[in-house]
């Protein structure tokens, strides 16, 4: 079944002032759904066709050459969108807590490590791509991933990302990412967070 544009979970304005209407409409209506039409593409009378994003992006390896580049670029596009639509929320923000803020503290010390770390990871990404919040199998870790790269394909359990493409925050923050990276972190989802933790 070809993959299909997700609505987003909350109205284009819920997540003023931080991100914006008009960024929310053009992200998710053009370039989300561009990634869903080309992976649609990619893929067509292939045998991962009905496949999953998550199940296509653990096994790009097992793909052909000619599709594996394009799968990877816009399968990819489309899963980190949706996954980022996710992370956020109106009316979120805010800090987390029972399992998950146990297993931040365990990994960095207290929220505030966290939280620098993922900035700096988010405002330190050369060109475009994406900061996440992952679990390896055994502890939280920051990483991030160039231009639609999944940790799904690397193994790794993404938890939470932050889409650092300049689509994402140039028509309100122009060229400051880091003011776009701490106004992001008043949207965070931590119950969708500690969810897919659990």
């Amino acid at each position: 079944m070809p993959f299909e544009l997700p609505p987003l979970p909350y109205d284009y304005a819920a997540l003023e002032p931080h991100i914006d209407e008009q960024t929310l409409h053009v992200h998710h209506d053009k370039h989300h759904q561009t990634y869903v039409d080309k992976a649609n593409a990619a893929l067509a009378g292939s045998e991962w066709a009905n496949a999953t994003p998550d199940e296509i992006l653990r096994n790009l390896g097992k793909l052909p050459d000619d599709r594996r580049t394009a799968a990877r670029n816009h399968v990819g596009g489309h899963a980190n969108h949706t996954f980022y639509w996710e992370s956020m929320g109106p009316g979120k923000g805010g800090e987390p807590s029972g399992a998950l803020a146990s297993a931040i503290e365990e990994a960095f010390g207290d929220l505030a490590g966290f939280e620098q770390a993922f900035t700096d990871a988010s405002v330190n990404h050369f060109g475009s791509g994406w900061s996440w919040l992952v679990h390896d199998g055994s502890t939280l870790k920051v990483i991030s991933t160039h231009d639609q790269e999944s940790p799904l394909s690397s193994g790794l359990t993404p938890l939470l990302t932050c889409d650092v493409w300049e689509h994402a925050y140039y028509l309100k923050y122009q060229n400051r990412r880091p003011d776009y990276v701490a106004a992001w972190r008043n949207v965070v989802n931590w119950d969708k967070v500690a969810e897919r933790l659990s």
